[in-house]
């Protein structure tokens, strides 16, 4: 496999592999369907829409051309305002297991250190090595409820980090062209 490499912003292909690699994991995983793929899709073209590069970010795990994992920090997040919001984190299967989460999640974090805001997620009980991840960047298990928000009961759950300042660095992600 080539060298792996961040990158940052809309990359051609970039919302089909999110919205893709989002339907089959959850599907296989958690038996989610249409009505979950839909919204990933629907969140992400909304998303996108109204990027703003001096509070969103779009990263993404390259090697070569090939998608390995992304996410997004959404800076726009209504029901926490000033807060940042943390969405549709997902991996490859190829990727698991090889440290590309956690360089996603170190470029996102320092992100959200920059805007010095504090920053909000939403998943569901059950992703143990997400919640691993989140929990290793100053995320704490804030809510958790039964709800049927995916089409199905899970215990989905909310977490915070709360805000910290990063001054200066480098943050290892290439412009793309």
């Amino acid at each position: 496999m080539s060298e792996i490499r961040l990158v940052e912003g809309w990359k051609p292909g970039a919302p089909g592999f999110l919205i893709g690699e989002h339907g089959r994991y959850y599907a296989r995983h958690w038996g989610l369907g249409a009505l979950f793929e839909a919204k990933v899709a629907a969140g992400i073209g909304e998303f996108l829409s109204r990027y703003d590069a001096s509070r969103d970010r779009l990263i993404l795990a390259m090697a070569g051309e090939t998608f390995l994992g992304g996410l997004a920090i959404d800076g726009h997040y209504p029901d926490h305002p000033g807060d940042a919001r943390l969405r549709w984190f997902i991996l490859a299967d190829a990727a698991r297991g090889r440290g590309v989460g956690g360089m996603l999640m170190d470029a996102a974090m320092a992100h959200v250190n920059s805007l010095g805001c504090a920053c909000t997620l939403g998943t569901f009980a059950g992703l143990d090595a997400a919640r691993a991840l989140y929990e290793k960047h100053g995320f704490l298990l804030v809510h958790e409820q039964e709800a049927t928000t995916w089409g199905q009961p899970l215990r989905e759950q909310e977490f915070r980090r709360i805000a910290h300042i990063h001054a200066g660095g480098a943050n290892n992600l290439d412009e793309m062209p």
